[in-house]
């Protein structure tokens, strides 16, 4: 559990660091492991089907990631844990592995997790993997928010309007060490005790550079293992990556059992209850099986799934 001190920092300056937030051997080596198995397995098939060469670098996962950005491969969707906006193909792929399951339902990280917004704790299905590319390789007009740095927004203001007063919490997950010369995320200290900003949504959902008070700005770095917790309505964004290495995270959401999660059309599940214990979900199976049934319902649909409310001729935006 967090203790009062780390609690009273939360609620000052809405945000916290955690060192040690998941545990190395039991939950982090397994899951880039897992990763590192997966990512062969794409450059495998993508070799296979002469997308790239079969000469190209590999040696380590480093080396897979350069290699598959420098093909034009999406390397991001087979590897994101969630579903993408827009049309949704029957055999669109993500990743929903043991690994992954095992790290958002660590007992550490929900303890954490419940400190914050009390034991009725429920998975968001808002959550994705950030896995970014150093920025001297990149496109010069690469601007998706997992690829490249992460303009300005709050968690708030990207679910849809039913969530706009669910109590939830974002756990931010570093895999790599975050340093300033990688990207580490930034927050404005103390802009969650203010209301929600306009967020203009072309190229990425962003607020407007009048609305982020400068002085206010903080890099976070932290270790492998470390995380970040921070309140919905706490802006922040990413750097840009300036090393010569990848730099990972993973976006983590929870929010309390029964209060709209912001994505009605996504799975989430219970991860903790003091209320109904035989409510939490266990399985990483079943997990898995949630979100393949989704994929399968929104594709049997054929609507775009919309996932932000914000509109690009809004004045802010102008």
């Amino acid at each position: 559990m967090l203790s009062a001190a780390q609690l009273r920092d939360f609620e000052e300056n809405g945000f916290l660091v955690v060192e040690n937030l998941i545990d190395k051997e039991t939950v982090l080596d397994p899951l880039i492991a897992e990763y590192e198995e997966l990512l062969r397995e794409l450059r495998a098939t993508w070799v296979a089907e002469g997308h790239l060469a079969p000469d190209a670098p590999a040696e380590t996962f480093q080396d897979l990631i350069k290699s598959a950005y420098q093909a034009g491969l999406d390397y991001f969707q087979p590897m994101d844990i969630s579903l993408p906006p827009g049309d949704i193909p029957p055999d669109l792929p993500f990743h929903a592995g043991p690994a992954v399951f095992r790290m958002m339902t660590d007992g550490h990280l929900l303890d954490c997790i419940q400190s914050i917004i009390g034991p009725e704790i429920t998975s968001n299905p808002i959550q994705h993997v950030r896995l970014k590319p150093p920025s001297t390789m990149l496109d010069h007009d690469e601007t998706r928010a997992h690829i490249t740095a992460t303009e300005w927004h709050q968690d708030r203001a990207v679910t849809l309007e039913e969530a706009d007063r669910t109590r939830m919490v974002t756990c931010w997950l570093a895999i790599t060490d975050a340093t300033v010369e990688n990207g580490c995320l930034q927050v404005v200290r103390g802009s969650h005790r203010g209301d929600m900003k306009p967020h203009c949504p072309v190229p990425q959902p962003a607020i407007p550079d009048d609305f982020i008070d400068r002085d206010a700005i903080t890099p976070l770095p932290v270790k492998a293992g470390g995380g970040i917790l921070f309140h919905p309505l706490t802006i922040h964004g990413s750097l840009i990556n300036h090393t010569d290495d990848v730099r990972w995270s993973f976006d983590l959401r929870y929010n309390v059992t029964g209060d709209p999660t912001g994505r009605p059309f996504f799975p989430d599940f219970i991860a903790r209850s003091d209320a109904a214990p035989a409510s939490v979900l266990g399985d990483p199976d079943e997990w898995r099986r949630l979100w393949e049934r989704t994929r399968a319902t929104l594709s049997a649909q054929r609507q775009d799934v919309k996932i932000h409310r914000w509109s690009a001729d809004a004045a802010p935006c102008a």
